[in-house]
């Protein structure tokens, strides 16, 4: 693709401060480092969880920060290091990802990975500690590692899940939060 290696602009939802109303901007969004994948979401949702961490209530806040974590896209780069996605894949973001190394991962009781289980006070990226978002050079924090409220998104490709092409993502996006935790609302 054209914009493999390159900073991307596009539009994303981002929640300057606890509370507030989302605002459009348009963000940069680097190029994925080793073991990340940048996508470009065509389908997300909106989840409570999302909803909790914006209002803040009961936990650190973090902002700037573009949240969403249920979503459906395609890949558009991948990072040294990552064999199993391509640009072009249809994928499903997983905010509990799998190192595929660790204890945990290795074992048929846990999905708990060491490595890459929820974090909603990371707000960066595993591999280097800074954030692939930013407007005019300042940093917008990731959210559980995925931020789906962008036109393209960085993310772990451990938190990353290859789907069937001919799954329509605007259906299937529910898959990466809403059915696996069974909190669909109807």
């Amino acid at each position: 693709m054209a914009t493999a290696g390159k900073v991307i602009k596009c539009k994303a939802a981002v929640a300057w401060e606890a509370g507030k109303p989302l605002s459009m901007e348009e963000v940069e969004v680097a190029p994925p480092q080793a073991m990340e994948v940048r996508v470009k979401i065509l389908f997300t949702s909106l989840c409570h969880t999302d909803v909790y961490f914006w209002e803040a209530k009961g936990q650190t806040p973090m902002f700037p920060r573009i949240f969403g974590h249920e979503a459906g896209g395609i890949v558009e780069s991948v990072g040294e290091g990552v064999t199993e996605l391509a640009p072009g894949d249809h994928v499903l973001p997983v905010f509990t990802g799998e190192c595929k190394e660790c204890p945990h991962c290795k074992s048929a009781e846990s999905n708990m990975c060491d490595l890459l289980r929820i974090n909603t006070d990371r707000g960066v990226m595993i591999g280097d500690g800074k954030s692939r978002f930013s407007i005019d050079g300042k940093p917008i924090y990731h959210f559980v590692g995925t931020s789906t409220f962008s036109e393209y998104t960085v993310m772990h490709v451990g938190c990353v899940a290859k789907i069937n092409p001919e799954a329509p993502l605007d259906k299937v996006c529910v898959l990466s939060c809403g059915i696996s935790t069974g909190k669909l609302i109807s």
